[in-house]
C-alpha cells in the first residue's frame, strides 16, 4: 500500500480518510519532519509532540473558515504540511522559503502570525468577538504549550474569555509529564462522560430546570456544583481552568489520534470557553526517547532545534571555531559571580540561549528563571537591586520588547542599577522578522538615564560585562549579536571601560566611519577594499551608543568633510540618529566653536550617510546573505564611501552645503 501522505495535500483530503489511514498518515508525517529537518535544520521536537493533535484539528474543522491559532509557531510545521505546502516544506526557514513560524501571508490556513510566546489565546479571543459581533458562525481553536501558559498574557486572555463566555476551544499541549500518572482509565473514562453530547445536554436540562423552583432550586443548584467541583479536584487536575471559566476536558493522550477525533467532535458545538488538556511528548519518534523517560526529556531539549549538518568540502582543513558571544557571556557571568557574593542571573525560559546555563550549573542558588514572563523577571530584578544585590537580566533583544513599560516605570524612572543584557541583537538569520534584534538600540536609546553599550568582539563584550556589573548610576544596557565571535584573544583580566569612551580602531585621512557593534569589523573589512581605489578610512568603534562619545565626535568633524554611521539596527531613531542630532545640536556646535571659530561652518560642510537596517521587516535567511540584501556588508560600505567621496570631488555637495548652512544658521 502506497504512502497516505502522498495522496493529503489540503485539509480536505482528511476528510476522505479511515481512521486506520489517519493513524498510518501521523506516522509518515512524523518520519516526514525528522528525515527534512535533521536534513536542513529547524524546530524539531515541538512539532513532533503535535503530529497527532494537528491531524485531528484539520479532520474536525475546516480551515481556513475555521480559525486554528498556533502558539509561537515551534509546534506548527505539521500544521504546514496539511496546507497545501508540502511540496516547499524542504524551503522552509531557507532564504525566500517557508517561515518557520506561522505567517498570514503565507498561507490563508495561518490564522495568526507569531514568533513570540503566549499570544494565542488572547487572538482567538479577539477573533471570537469579532465573529460574535459579525453574526458569523466559525470555530475559533488555539494551541498553546505548556511552556506558553507561564506568560501572564495568557492567563489574562484566558481570564476575560471565561468572563465573556464567547464560544472558543484552547488545546493546551502540555508536554511536561508533570501529571501523566493522571492518564489512564479512569480519566479517559471521565473525558469521555463529561464531553458527550447527552451528557451535557441532560445536565443543562436539569440546570435550567432547577431554576425554576426559585430558593429550594438555588439551594439544590449550590450543592451539585460543590459536589461536582468536589470531585473533579479530586479525579481531575482541572479545577483551576474551570475557576478561570473555562469546560475543562482531561487529561487525554495527546497521541491517541481516534480519542482525539472523539473529544473534538463531542466539544466543537459546546457552547462557551472550553480546554482540552492533552498530555504529548515533545520530541516524539525521536531514537531512544520512547526506552527511557528521563532520557527522553534530555533528548526533547537536545532536539527542540536542530542545526543542518556542516559539509565538509573536499581537502578542506577544519579549523577551530571562535566560541559563541553567548558562551563567553554566560562563563563571564560565572565569573563575575565568584568575584562578588551579590550578583545573580535572570532570564525568562532562556537558560541555554542566553548562555546563563553556565551559572544555573555551577552556582544554582544565584540563577533566576521566572518562565516566560519577561514583565515579572525585569520588575524582580529591580526589587532585586533596591535591596542589595546585583542583577544581570539576560533576555533576547526581540523579547525584551515584551517588558518595555517595565523597564521604563519600574527601573528607569526610579533610576535602578539593573543590568540588561541584550542576546540576539541585529540579524539573527533563518528565525526572521518576530526574532530579528533589530529595534533594541531605538527603544532603548530614548529612555532617559540609559546607558547603551555593543561590544565590537568577544574580548570587548567580557569587559562589557564587567563594567555594567560595576556601574551603579542607573539602568545600564550591553547588546551582543547571535553567533560565533571573530576568534580574538580573550584576556584573562578584566578591564572597566569609562562610560562613553569610544576607540579608534584604524586611522585614514579621506572618510571616517563610526560604528557600533558587529558592524565594527564589518567596517574594518571595508576599508580593506576601499584602500584598493586609493581612499583611507578611519575606522571607530564608538562602543556607547549612549552617552556618546562627544570629545570623539568632535575630532571627526573637524578632520573629515565625509562620515558614515552603521548600526544593525533600524535606522530611524538608532545610533546614527543619536549621531546626527548631537552634532547637529546648538550645544555641541557652540562647545567646538570655542576652540574654534570655523566649527559651525565646517558642520555645516559635513556630508553624513547611515547605514543601517530599513524601515521595513527584515525576513529570515543567512545572515551574510541578509547584510548584503540590506547593504550593510562590507562591501556595501565600501561602495557608499567611494560614492560620497567621488560626489565630493565632482562637486555634487555644493547645493546640500548651502542647505546645510541655512538648517545650520536657523
Amino acid at each position: 500500500m502506497g504512502k497516505v501522505f502522498d495522496r493529503v495535500n489540503v485539509p480536505n483530503d482528511l476528510k476522505k480518510l479511515s481512521t486506520e489511514e489517519l493513524v498510518q498518515l501521523s506516522q509518515e508525517l512524523r518520519q516526514h519532519v525528522i528525515d527534512e529537518i535533521t536534513r536542513i535544520g529547524g524546530h524539531l521536537a515541538p512539532s513532533l509532540g503535535v503530529v497527532e493533535i494537528s491531524v485531528a484539528l484539520h479532520y474536525i474543522f475546516d480551515a481556513p473558515t475555521d480559525k486554528i491559532i498556533w502558539d509561537v509557531g515551534h509546534q506548527a510545521y505539521v500544521h504546514k504540511l496539511l496546507t497545501g505546502r508540502k511540496d516547499r516544506f524542504h524551503t522552509i526557514r531557507q532564504l525566500d522559503g517557508l517561515s518557520g513560524f506561522c505567517k498570514i501571508h503565507e498561507s490563508e490556513f495561518d490564522a495568526f502570525g507569531a514568533g513570540h510566546a503566549s499570544t494565542s489565546i488572547s487572538a482567538a479571543v479577539g477573533m471570537a468577538i469579532a465573529r460574535d459581533r459579525l453574526q458569523q458562525d466559525h470555530k475559533v481553536v488555539s494551541v498553546i504549550g505548556d511552556g506558553s501558559l507561564t506568560g501572564g498574557m495568557a492567563f489574562e486572555a484566558m481570564n476575560n474569555a471565561g468572563m465573556l463566555k464567547t464560544d472558543m476551544i484552547v488545546i493546551l499541549n502540555d508536554n511536561m509529564m508533570s501529571i501523566s500518572t493522571n492518564v489512564g482509565a479512569l480519566s479517559n473514562y471521565l473525558t469521555d462522560l463529561i464531553s458527550t453530547p447527552m451528557y451535557n445536554k441532560v445536565k443543562d436540562e436539569i440546570w435550567n430546570a432547577l431554576g425554576k423552583f426559585h430558593d429550594l432550586g438555588d439551594k439544590v443548584r449550590q450543592g451539585l456544583a460543590k459536589l461536582d467541583e468536589g470531585v473533579k479536584s479530586i479525579l481531575v487536575p482541572g479545577h483551576f481552568f474551570e475557576s478561570l471559566g473555562f469546560r475543562y476536558f482531561g487529561p487525554i493522550d495527546g497521541h491517541d489520534l481516534p480519542r482525539l477525533i472523539k473529544l473534538l467532535h463531542d466539544v466543537k458545538n459546546l457552547k462557551g470557553p472550553i480546554l482540552i488538556h492533552a498530555l504529548t511528548k515533545k520530541g516524539k519518534g525521536m531514537p531512544l526517547e520512547e526506552q527511557d523517560v528521563e532520557k527522553y526529556k534530555v533528548n526533547a531539549n537536545k532536539f527542540h532545534a536542530v542545526s543542518p549538518p556542516k559539509k565538509a568540502e573536499p581537502g578542506a582543513v577544519e579549523i577551530k571555531s571562535a566560541p559563541s558571544y553567548t558562551d563567553v557571556f554566560g562563563k563571564t557571568v560565572v565569573k563575575m559571580c565568584r568575584m562578588n557574593p551579590n550578583v545573580v542571573g535572570i532570564t525568562a525560559a532562556m537558560a541555554d540561549g542566553t548562555g546563563l546555563k553556565y551559572l544555573a550549573k555551577e552556582m544554582p542558588e544565584r540563577f533566576f528563571d521566572v518562565g516566560i514572563a519577561e514583565q515579572h523577571a525585569v520588575t524582580m530584578s529591580a526589587g532585586m537591586a533596591l535591596s542589595g544585590l546585583k542583577p544581570v537580566v539576560a533576555i533576547y533583544s526581540s523579547f525584551l520588547q515584551r517588558a518595555y513599560d517595565q523597564i521604563v516605570h519600574d527601573v528607569a524612572i526610579q533610576g535602578i542599577p539593573v543590568f540588561f543584557c541584550l542576546d540576539r541583537a541585529g540579524l539573527v538569520g533563518a528565525d526572521g522578522p518576530t526574532h530579528h534584534g533589530s529595534l533594541d538600540l531605538s527603544y532603548l536609546r530614548c529612555i532617559q538615564g540609559m546607558v547603551i553599550m555593543s561590544p565590537k568582539d568577544e574580548n570587548e563584550l567580557k569587559d562589557m560585562v564587567y563594567t555594567g556589573i560595576h556601574y551603579d548610576d542607573g539602568p545600564i544596557a550591553m547588546r551582543f549579536p547571535r553567533g560565533n565571535g571573530l576568534g580574538v584573544t580573550i584576556k584573562e583580566e578584566f578591564e572597566r571601560i569609562k562610560i562613553g569612551r569610544s576607540e579608534t580602531i584604524q586611522e585614514g585621512n579621506d572618510i571616517a566611519i563610526i560604528a557600533v557593534g558587529p558592524m565594527v569589523d564589518h567596517a574594518v573589512q571595508a576599508s580593506k577594499i576601499l584602500l584598493q581605489d586609493g581612499y583611507t578610512m578611519q575606522v571607530v568603534n564608538a562602543r556607547f551608543i549612549k552617552p556618546l562619545d562627544e570629545d570623539m565626535l568632535t575630532e571627526i568633524c573637524r578632520k573629515f568633510e565625509d562620515v558614515i554611521t552603521i548600526e544593525d539596527n533600524v535606522m530611524t531613531g538608532g545610533f546614527g540618529s543619536g549621531v546626527l542630532e548631537t552634532i547637529y545640536s546648538v550645544s555641541f556646535i557652540e562647545k567646538g566653536s570655542k576652540k574654534d571659530k570655523k566649527f559651525a561652518h565646517k558642520i555645516a560642510a559635513l556630508q553624513i550617510e547611515r547605514m543601517g537596517l530599513p524601515d521595513q521587516f527584515v525576513e529570515h535567511g543567512e545572515c551574510n546573505i541578509l547584510y548584503q540584501r540590506v547593504g550593510i556588508d562590507p562591501v556595501s560600505i565600501a561602495a557608499k564611501a567611494k560614492m560620497m567621496l567621488e560626489r565630493r570631488r565632482t562637486g555634487g555637495m555644493q547645493m546640500l552645503n548651502k542647505n546645510n548652512l541655512k538648517a545650520s544658521a536657523s
